[in-house]
């Protein structure tokens, strides 16, 4: 799949910004950057939920949606000596914590430091210790409680990791966080698909990166009822269940490089989503199904059950290795979920009927 260079540029400047949750305001000033040519109207809610908005005075509003936020940790403890200790913001993974650089987001700015771990030698004779909240912990090179704060480093400041965007045998994309900024990527390509295009919509269509995903879906869930749409369709990552030690009975057989996924699930509307399925059908793009049982876990919930209930569908991205530095996903995917989107659109009208079966 190729993407203009412009896109590249974007994505690697997106995803490199720095954008946990409650703390997304850099990479969503990127993004605000990214599509303002191709809306009519920019908004930002109390909470920075960004949305453009193509025909803003129209009644009738759909929704593309992404999530903007990352998992991040939280500065909880700081030892007399000068050890850091942390807990989660968001669902972040205390496995692959040790022996990795972070970013202490402090009051002077970004001080580096390191999840110390105890080397493999003075492990010997003794039962494997597991990386847990309560043993791991961050070294920032002070050896005093007040040196760590002389560096600007207290109780509630942000850490993230570093590692940085790149491309994997020419059919990857790999950073940490493309949960789910690579969503943000693909929702900003769509406005510029329809602008580039020339493509007149009938509807007033709401391109919105929804923050505090990562915590609750409580973005979404305030977004959804300040634009009060008539149609969302979310999109977010999900697992590709090839990759080792996921078990397919219990999570769905999904593949980078089969297509986007579509959902089945108590809060995906039957017309939305048998209308996505009609047009991947129809323009030949590539998807694959995937049901969920009580929830599928993402902003589709939350819009879903606003307002009374909108009409919600979710198209979800193939993912290895989710909540870790090295997420991937497969480039033709990418493509074709940002196809999926924008031909579904140009199919919308404000007259369709939204019955649910």
């Amino acid at each position: 799949m190729k993407f203009e260079k412009k896109s590249l540029k974007f994505l690697e400047k997106y995803l490199n910004t720095s954008s946990p949750t409650g703390y997304e305001h850099k990479g969503q000033e990127i993004w605000m950057d990214y599509i303002r040519p191709y809306v009519d109207k920019i908004e930002v809610d109390h909470y920075g939920t960004c949305y453009g908005i193509i025909n803003p005075e129209a009644e009738f509003k759909v929704v593309i949606e992404a999530h903007a936020d990352e998992i991040s940790w939280y500065v909880n403890y700081i030892t007399d000596d000068g050890l850091i200790y942390v807990i989660r913001n968001g669902g972040s993974d205390q496995t692959i914590a040790p022996s990795k650089v972070v970013h202490i987001h402090g009051e002077k700015g970004i001080v580096k430091g390191v999840f110390g771990w105890p080397a493999i030698h003075t492990r010997a004779n003794q039962n494997e210790p597991t990386p847990k909240i309560e043993n791991i912990f961050i070294d920032c090179g002070a050896v005093t409680k007040k040196e760590v704060e002389e560096m600007g480093i207290y109780v509630g400041c942000m850490i993230t990791y570093p590692d940085e965007f790149f491309e994997m045998n020419d059919r990857y994309f790999v950073c940490r966080a493309l949960d789910n900024r690579i969503g943000g990527f693909m929702i900003a390509e769509v406005a510029r698909l329809l602008k580039e295009n020339k493509k007149t919509i009938p509807f007033g269509l709401y391109i919105t990166n929804s923050v505090q995903e990562e915590v609750g879906l409580y973005g979404a869930d305030m977004i959804a009822d300040t634009i009060k749409p008539n149609i969302a369709i979310v999109t977010d990552v999900t697992h590709d269940t090839t990759t080792p030690m996921i078990e397919k009975k219990k999570e769905g057989d999904q593949k980078c490089g089969d297509g986007p996924v579509v959902f089945f699930a108590p809060s995906i509307h039957h017309t939305i989503r048998e209308l996505i399925i009609d047009t991947a059908k129809t323009k030949k793009i590539p998807y694959q199904r995937a049901a969920a049982s009580r929830s599928t876990g993402t902003d589709t919930d939350a819009f879903a059950h606003s307002n009374g209930g909108v009409p919600s569908a979710l198209i979800s991205l193939p993912l290895r290795y989710m909540h870790t530095t090295v997420e991937m996903v497969s480039k033709e995917d990418v493509g074709n979920v940002i196809k999926l989107i924008y031909e579904t659109l140009l199919k919308i009208k404000p007259e369709m009927k939204l019955k649910y079966h």
